[in-house]
């Protein structure tokens, strides 16, 4: 999910370690450790030069189960010998900051597997990127709350007893509203294999996720031989079925698609994408579907989408020069998250 959720997430964690021991500071470190993870971004631009490989990079062995282990021992034993000299040794052991690095580094993979992006928690032995497809990478309705809370828990004193009580508030707030992405997912996929049967549409496989900032308004893709079939269906729509399912071509013709960069995109993106020729030149534009087109009617609308661009022997992602939405889509989202 977002820097922010995480960094949440992370003090939460390090106030459960260690809160009682150092107050405050073990929501910083907390924190910190809730953040690593995420470093990964910088780690694959300064590994790579290619950006296909950078972005594959992102959730990758530092998003895995094994690193949270790796990690919590080699953060733990640093911070600890940071920390464990003049006035404050002893106070702490080395087996707290193992627990702190490890319960921030371990739940920031978690969490992230439950949005569409998909984490690969079982790196190095696989490569498959868990994907719940529950939940919003961007969601304020488990944000704020929980943030709050640990806000409030910052000013209560570290052996305070309400202290403890608003954290864990935070916790179990945001675990609840996560149970219920969970159930509003089971619903809603019903509903959109109800609606592409009532539709004859013969598809292989399918996959719905909720749009960015919420968990009302949701988005379905179907694939079928030669097309991806989506649509929209909010949580406040009059009818539990999906009105207008839209054709997007996969125009997968257009390039190789057994290239081996082109493979790592589809494998990214869980083969939910179409490409679009740019212009007469040999650019092409590789569209994610995995994530919902910004503006329900327009099948062109992909939020996730970059250039393509052959350099020699391998295909590279051009600099992003996209634009942000316009004042209109972002009206006609807002308002189809209102129900129709």
């Amino acid at each position: 999910m977002d820097s922010l959720t995480q960094i949440v997430l992370g003090a939460a964690c390090g106030e459960v370690a260690l809160g009682k021991k150092i107050g405050n500071k073990a929501m910083l470190f907390g924190a910190i450790g809730g953040t690593i993870p995420d470093l990964d971004v910088f780690v694959g631009s300064w590994l790579y030069g290619n950006e296909i490989d950078a972005m594959s990079f992102h959730r990758g062995f530092m998003h895995s189960i094994v690193f949270a282990f790796l990690g919590a021992f080699a953060f733990g034993y640093l911070f600890f010998k940071l920390y464990n000299t003049g006035k404050r040794k002893d106070t702490t052991t080395q087996k707290d900051w193992i627990w702190l690095f490890f319960l921030s580094i371990f739940t920031h993979p978690i969490l992230d597997s439950f949005t569409p992006y998909g984490t690969q928690l079982f790196l190095p032995f696989s490569d498959y990127r868990v994907a719940f497809n529950t939940i919003s990478v961007v969601d304020p309705m488990y944000t704020v709350p929980f943030l709050l809370c640990v806000i409030i828990a910052m000013f209560f004193n570290r052996r305070n007893t309400k202290r403890g009580k608003w954290n864990k508030a935070g916790i179990y707030i945001s675990s609840a509203y996560m149970l219920f992405t969970i159930g509003n997912k089971l619903y809603v996929g019903t509903v959109f294999k109800k609606s592409f049967k009532k539709s004859d549409i013969d598809y292989s496989r399918f996959s719905v996720q909720p749009t960015i900032f919420n968990n009302i308004l949701w988005y379905g893709i179907a694939e079928t031989s030669n097309n991806y079939k989506v649509g929209f269906y909010s949580l406040l729509d009059s009818k539990n079925e999906v009105d207008t399912i839209l054709t997007i071509p996969k125009n997968h013709d257009l390039i190789d698609v057994n290239h081996p960069d082109i493979k790592r995109l589809a494998w990214f993106s869980n083969r939910y994408f179409n490409l679009v020729r740019i212009d007469s030149t040999k650019g092409i534009k590789y569209n994610d579907l995995r994530y919902p087109l910004l503006n329900a009617e327009d099948a062109s609308s992909s939020v996730f989408s970059f250039d393509l661009k052959k350099e020699g022997e391998r295909w590279d992602i051009l600099p992003f020069q996209g634009k942000p939405p316009s004042e209109k889509d972002l009206q006609l989202f807002w308002k189809r998250i209102k129900g129709k």
